[in-house]
């Protein structure tokens, strides 16, 4: 087994076809490649590409190149390009050398082409888009040769040069493989290579106004950066035999040692679709505010959220790798975060529903400071600042009136509990408006329950959370529920039929005064409320709540 092989990680198809390749000699080491085409926004489908492709080149001591998929100029945008290199970096890699473009190999791919052409292996076609999908055929009946199939080689290579000087209008001709009308594979049946079209591309300009497919230009493009394995999902399954086909007919990429592609599943969420189109479709459409809606599965929404980095690594991590299509568990995720959360996040106290609490036994003009735990289980982290007063305000939904039965371990009239990290308090009656709502509750505190139990030995079973009133920070809180309502909404030809009406809900509450210099994208615990972290898109204090303490969805 090579040196290179890594020992710690779990092991896989794709770990067990590196370990045979690098003990075989067949390649030294190790070298991969991410490709994005910056049509849209990377998603957490996108990251666990990323996950493996960095992460397996990383492993094995070798490279990997993020290189952008620029073929298609029509739905390409510099934006995209920006945003794929910070959610890279953002998730902890980093390529190899400068990041690199399919179109600085335009003039290669066109000598590819015109290789093909000389060789006979491709011609300049002039069917209609209609009249090329009749002549394909069907799964079960084999496909008509083009009326053009058998051009000269010299007229194609003239037709293919009057292509690239802009002679002919898009959509009149392309330049199409000459493989087999009849194959059992549609991909294989006289593939496209090259299309016209005139639109300015962000890195060439107007340089060029015929473009490869990405089957052309992803198989060359691996080949000239010495890429040793090209993963790629499973619906580019059928499409290796292009790629292998191309790289055997192309002199200078038919060695031993060329790329060859793998494939796996591609990462199905619950709750999300992981289609740019239809992500972009709920942008366009105002479903959600942007690419980076705390709703949406892209990376840079999920960031605004809240998850981690390492968050996601682990999640990518715990799903795998395979060969079998699923729908992965919205759960898994979550629970990601959660423990990475649960060990990192300071926690601090959030009343999102505010009622008041007066304690009447408690001096008028008196403000207490105590201290609690910045982290319960790490005491490394030190303690906080808390403010007690004689008025406090508390969640609604920690009080009522009558308790439902003897279970009820929150605030009622004649029941005690405790308040975090401070005194025991006792409900004795409360103020109400006009329809009924509890206003104000009043109460007696316990001065000697301060850090112990009451003096007398009676047991307090309730713990609920508060923020001193005078010293309380206003702020905001979205809560943020999934955003479809079927776990599988990628069956929905119109995605809007399943959009969750409730998935956002604001409230505006309070929050302990030492979060009043909060720092964006910065994670808290709020106790008993969830995980929260400051938006950075808002002015002002507004949280948005990354995922609960535990999970609550199927209770």
């Amino acid at each position: 087994m090579s040196d290179k092989a890594p020992l710690t990680k779990n092991t896989n198809f794709i770990r067990n076809q590196i370990n045979n390749d690098l003990e075989s000699k067949l390649h030294n080491s190790v070298h991969t490649r991410f490709p994005p085409e910056p049509n849209g926004y990377l998603h957490i489908g996108h990251a666990k590409s990323i996950c493996l492709n960095f992460g397996t080149a990383k492993d094995y001591d070798g490279r990997c190149n993020l290189r952008f998929d620029d073929t298609n100029p029509a739905k390409e945008n510099i934006e995209y390009v920006h945003s794929i290199k910070e959610d890279i970096q953002w998730l902890g890699f980093d390529w190899n050398g400068e990041a690199k473009f399919s179109s600085s190999y335009f003039d290669i791919f066109y000598k590819c082409a015109e290789e093909l052409i000389i060789k006979g292996l491709a011609y300049v076609c002039f069917l209609s888009a209609d009249e090329a999908r009749e002549y394909r055929g069907t799964l079960k009946q084999p496909g008509k040769n083009s009326p053009d199939r058998d051009t000269s080689i010299e007229q194609n290579k003239a037709l293919f040069k009057k292509m690239k000087e802009g002679e002919f209008k898009e959509g009149e001709c392309v330049l199409r493989a000459k493989i087999d009308m009849s194959s059992s594979f549609m991909c294989m049946r006289d593939p496209t290579l090259y299309r016209i079209r005139f639109e300015t591309h962000h890195q060439t300009n107007d340089d060029w106004c015929i473009y490869p497919m990405y089957d052309f230009a992803h198989c060359i493009s691996d080949a000239i950066e010495g890429v040793t394995h090209s993963l790629c999902t499973l619906e580019f399954q059928d499409n290796r035999r292009i790629y292998d086909w191309l790289l055997e007919h192309l002199d200078e990429f038919n060695k031993i040692d060329r790329p060859h592609q793998y494939e796996f599943s591609r990462l199905n969420l619950e709750y999300a679709t992981t289609s740019k189109r239809k992500l972009k479709l709920l942008v366009d459409s105002n479903h959600v505010s942007g690419w980076n809606d705390p709703r949406m599965p892209t990376i840079s929404g999920l960031r605004r959220r809240g998850y981690t980095p390492e968050s996601i690594r682990d999640f990518s991590e715990r799903v795998g790798v395979s060969k079998v299509n699923s729908l992965t568990d919205i759960s898994i995720l979550e629970s990601s975060i959660r423990d990475d959360l649960n060990a990192t996040a300071p926690r601090s106290m959030a009343v999102i529903n505010p009622i008041k609490l007066v304690i009447e036994n408690y001096p008028n003009d008196e403000i207490e400071s105590l201290q609690a735990p910045i982290h319960p289980q790490n005491e490394e982290m030190g303690t906080r600042e808390i403010f007690f007063s004689r008025e406090i305000y508390i969640d609604k939904e920690d009080f009522v009136e009558v308790p439902p039965n003897n279970k009820y371990k929150r605030l009622a009239i004649n029941k005690e509990v405790r308040l975090r990290n401070s005194y025991v308090i006792k409900a004795t009656r409360v103020d109400t408006d006009d329809a009924g709502n509890v206003k104000t509750v009043y109460c007696t505190y316990d001065p000697d329950s301060l850090g112990k139990n009451p003096a007398d030995g009676r047991k307090v079973r309730g713990v609920i959370h508060f923020v001193e009133l005078s010293r309380a920070i206003i702020a905001e809180f979205r809560i943020y529920d999934r955003l479809f309502l079927d776990p599988n909404p990628a069956k929905f030809d119109d995605l809007s039929t399943s959009i969750n009406p409730n998935s956002l809900e604001i409230k505006n509450g309070f929050v302990e005064p030492n979060l009043s210099n909060a720092k964006a994208e910065k994670a808290y615990q709020f106790e008993r409320e969830g995980y929260f972290c400051k938006d950075s898109e808002s002015e002002g204090l507004v949280f948005n709540k990354t995922v609960g303490l535990r999970d609550t969805w199927n209770q």
